[in-house]
């Protein structure tokens, strides 16, 4: 018997002409191959996303890992003790010794406020002025007075590229430290 669709029903079942299976399998290939199609614009989506995390990643490592400049402080006649100042792109690091103990503080430089230099005859003091620090203030006492205008020019160099989001990880070291004396040359008066 033939329905109105022109196949034949036997049963409860339905049978197919040629042409009815062709576009059926037709269909269903399109379908299939769409879906394909999106599984892999996903698959490429993804895995460029993962290149990009990887790459953001690697840039941070090389940024947290390279200390730019580090000086110690220095007391007369001699300091069993000093205070260190380790630079990196994104941080810096202040560690006080003492006999049996040490501090470290480290300051994002996105959070530094503001940097002074306190000059004396010998030496000079370093204030370091934290958004988020508990105390507000660090303090680096008996540092080299031109080591300390050095340190706060880099320092400052490195919150302006912060401030406009400049990726440093592509310069090395050397042409990233020249790049900041370049950027901050203000005039200290000492």
């Amino acid at each position: 018997m033939k329905n109105q669709s022109g196949g034949v029903d036997v049963g409860s079942e339905k049978l197919y002409t040629q042409d009815e299976v062709n576009n059926l399998r037709k269909d269903w290939k399109e379908s299939h191959s769409s879906q394909a199609r999106e599984i892999e614009k996903e698959t490429q989506t993804a895995d460029k996303q993962k290149r990009l995390n990887n790459r953001k990643v690697a840039k941070l490592v090389k940024k947290s890992n390279r200390i730019l400049v580090s000086i110690s402080s220095h007391k007369l006649p001699f300091d069993l003790f000093p205070d260190t100042i380790n630079i990196e792109e994104g941080r810096i690091t202040i560690i006080t010794r003492q006999l049996l103990s040490s501090e470290v503080h480290s300051v994002d430089i996105k959070d530094i406020s503001n940097i002074f230099i306190n000059t004396s005859f010998f030496f000079s003091q370093l204030i370091i002025i934290s958004k988020t620090f508990e105390e507000n203030e660090i303090r680096i006492r008996n540092l080299r007075t031109k080591e300390a205008i050095f340190v706060r020019r880099i320092i400052e160099g490195l919150r302006i590229f912060e401030n406009k989001q400049i990726d440093t990880s592509g310069y090395t070291k050397g042409k990233l430290v020249a790049k900041l004396k370049e950027l901050s040359t203000t005039e200290i008066v000492t």
